[in-house]
């Protein structure tokens, strides 16, 4: 299915809604930019990993990110977000936010504004239901990947569909390469392309590649692992390093061990080799180092 038909079957009764029910106006900018406030404080700042002395590294062990639990919502931060703020965890090249969120039921994210933020949201488990002033009512799940380019301004509201069972989702952040684009929303369903033991593209820069397509040179991939086997991944652009988060699992990349919610960075390295030591789902997220 392509991901036009798959927008179509998964849009809520999007013109059904009434005026007074349509969240409002398409390209309104916040009071406080996103792509400025977070702009303000970023810095090249990557925590060198002292355990490996021969390539540029950062490590983010599971236990040492932010964490906030909100009752409705529990977040864990791998970098500085809201009241977290670690100076040397501030972003991994364009990549600025990775946030590992549970909602409880019936519970969510009101209406709030971004603008020139390229927003990714991964499903773990449960029903997400997302709604904007573009007028897209969609529900994302496990196997589906969303993405919003939020441009000149956009607003949404995301919310546990679920009154009975929590939804927990990866929501990513990066800077775009360019500003003030037009708003616009996808999101896919990658079930049916999944193999086992392999790398599946979930993201990259072209619209006609697999996955969504972002305003940004990077590239996504994401796939599950039986034990024993091994893979090496060669970075998309010299301009690239690659983030590895840990899903479930654990692994060994480059030489280090990680488990699950660990988060490892590498740049200026050409490829990535791993091994999977138990059963483990990764997410390697390949992209430019300095912001354009």
């Amino acid at each position: 299915m392509d991901r036009k038909d798959f927008i179509k079957k998964s849009l809520l009764g999007t013109a059904a809604l009434s005026a007074g029910s349509k969240l409002k106006a398409i390209n309104v900018k916040p009071k406080k930019s996103t792509y400025d406030e977070l702009m303000d404080q970023v810095g090249f700042n990557h925590l060198p990993n002292e355990e490996i002395k021969t390539m540029k590294t950062v490590l983010h062990k599971a236990s040492t990110r932010g964490h906030a639990n909100h009752g409705w919502l529990d977040s864990h931060h791998s970098f500085s977000f809201a009241n977290y703020y670690n100076p040397d965890r501030m972003h991994f090249g364009v990549l600025r936010v990775l946030n590992d969120d549970v909602v409880a039921p019936g519970r969510g994210f009101g209406t709030h504004p971004h603008d020139n933020m390229e927003i990714i949201s991964i499903p773990l488990e449960g029903d997400l239901e997302h709604k904007d002033s573009m007028g897209n009512v969609a529900i994302i799940k496990q196997g589906d990947v969303q993405v919003m380019s939020a441009g000149t301004g956009i607003m949404h509201s995301e919310y546990n569909k679920n009154k009975d069972a929590d939804v927990a989702f990866l929501q990513i952040w990066m800077f775009p390469n360019a500003k003030d684009v037009t708003p616009r929303y996808d999101q896919i369903n990658i079930q049916d392309e999944q193999k086992p033991n392999s790398f599946q593209q979930i993201l990259s820069p072209n619209s006609d590649d697999a996955g969504v397509w972002v305003h940004q040179n990077a590239w996504f991939h994401m796939g599950s692992f039986d034990p024993g086997h091994c893979d090496n991944y060669i970075i998309k652009d010299v301009n690239n390093g690659l983030y590895a988060f840990i899903i479930d699992g654990k692994v060994r990349i480059n030489g280090q061990e990680l488990e699950r919610r660990d988060g490892f960075g590498v740049w200026d390295v050409d490829n990535v080799e791993m091994e999977v030591l138990e059963k483990a789902t990764v997410l390697y997220m390949d992209v430019p180092m300095r912001l354009s």
